[in-house]
């Protein structure tokens, strides 16, 4: 993900500075090329060593190191950095930062960056919440330095409260989200619903589908990676949600159609990949159903169609994406419903094939639009994420006259195989996705 990038990360004098080892693991497990420095506090907590093993690159102290590779190493490895991240970032880092003191190699190294520095506090409570350090945080913000948030809990000093640096987890999607993607969504407005809806019986069961949310959590993270705004509305999944999206959970199909009518209107792409259930219970019993002997009728009513109701309103602006999860003749009925549903593109995928199913990280899109079909590889679902969002891009562009540059794709290697075949007209093998499903 991160390959042929640079991270550079500025340990600074904190107990949270073993920490950071970890995270210099994780980015040089994703391909960047990583390098360190620290301050001379930061010898204190942890050795130099450490992270040159981890980085293969000489862990950096001294301003005038004459023995580093590049003529001035300050400015050489700002020029080169994508982005800097200063974690844990002590009180005292923090004003230097603020008021462009460079007296050392870390300082004189942010003072040289042109792209984005990321800091990350981490101090005892009562120092973080002193007015001079927020007053400084607020001033790193102005320069439009990114303040990423320490977390509140038990603090190496005894003390419980907020100071506690960020997991590894958070730092690194912060980083990724600088550097990880283009961001040709950048200014976009995305919506996506994801996951399956639960259709309540009483307070004890309901009905329900296999859809574990993963398609639609990947389509949201990143379009986010890539820019976009992105809002996520949500069945119930076991899935963490996706960094830096708004999330909106819901329960039953009603509530995510409510939950897409809200907040519809002013998003640029919308993507349908919930798997809406398609009846409920006409009636919900306020207790729970006895067993009883012999077999039950449960009386169902259809549910609103909330991939119909959108095509019914969307703007001439907007495009519009549907899912289309299948077990035979996929292309037919993916067609029927792109048509029926006046969708942009429906994104089909068949259950029957291995590796397209629910619960699985890979699927087999064919991503079928009004004039063309694309038949896409097995991929994992973010690659798949990455090429749907390719597809929905340029469709949107050719519809808000964005001058062709829907072909400066972000995933290069869709492949586009035309119109949809005639009727009795042989698709040819990438056409003929029936064949997909055996």
């Amino acid at each position: 993900m991160l390959s042929g990038k640079t991270v550079v990360l500025g340990v600074t004098g904190s107990i949270a500075a073993y920490k950071i080892a970890g995270l210099a693991s994780r980015l040089v497990k994703l391909r960047a090329d990583v390098h360190v420095i620290m301050t001379e506090n930061a010898l204190n907590f942890i050795h130099p060593t450490t992270f040159e093993s981890l980085t293969g690159n000489k862990c950096l102290v001294d301003t005038f190191d004459r023995n580093f590779q590049f003529h001035i190493a300050h400015v050489s490895l700002a020029q080169r950095a994508d982005v800097l991240l200063v974690a844990p970032a002590s009180a005292n880092s923090i004003a230097k930062l603020a008021w462009g003191l460079a007296d050392d190699m870390l300082s004189t190294t942010a003072l040289a960056m042109s792209g984005p520095v990321l800091v990350a506090p981490a101090m005892n409570v009562r120092m973080y919440n002193q007015p001079v350090v927020q007053d400084n945080l607020a001033r790193l913000r102005e320069y439009g330095k990114i303040i990423i948030p320490p977390e509140s809990g038990y603090l190496a000093c005894g003390d419980v409260g907020t100071g506690k640096l960020a997991s590894e987890d958070v730092l690194l999607s912060y980083i990724l989200r600088e550097i990880a993607c283009k961001k040709d969504l950048s200014g976009m407005r995305v919506l996506v619903t994801a996951g399956p809806t639960r259709e309540p019986l009483d307070p004890v069961r309901f009905i329900t589908n296999h859809s574990t949310g993963k398609m639609g959590y990947a389509i949201a993270r990143r379009a986010m990676l890539r820019g976009a705004d992105v809002t996520l509305v949500t069945g119930s999944v076991s899935l963490a949600p996706p960094p830096f999206v708004r999330v909106v959970s819901v329960n039953r199909a009603e509530e995510m159609f409510e939950a897409v009518r809200e907040r519809f209107e002013d998003q640029d792409l919308i993507i349908k990949a919930a798997a809406v259930a398609d009846y409920a219970p006409l009636a919900i019993r306020d207790e729970k159903i006895k067993k009883q002997g012999g077999a039950m009728t449960l009386e169902l009513g259809r549910t609103r169609d909330i991939l119909a109701w959108l095509g019914e309103r969307v703007k001439p602006g907007q495009a519009l994406c549907g899912f289309s999860m299948e077990t035979e003749a996929l292309l037919e009925h993916s067609r029927e419903k792109l048509i029926k549903k006046k969708a942009d593109l429906i994104a089909a995928n068949c259950l029957r094939e291995e590796g397209a199913g629910f619960g699985t990280d890979t699927n087999h899109l064919v991503l079928i639009g009004r004039d063309s079909v694309t038949d896409l590889p097995l991929l994992s679902k973010d690659g798949a994420a990455d090429r749907l969002l390719d597809e929905l891009r340029a469709i949107w562009e050719q519809k808000n006259g964005a001058g062709g540059s829907g072909t400066d794709f972000s995933c290069p290697g869709v492949r586009r195989s035309g119109a949809f075949p005639k009727e009795g007209q042989d698709a040819g093998k990438e056409e003929n996705a029936d064949d997909l499903c055996g």
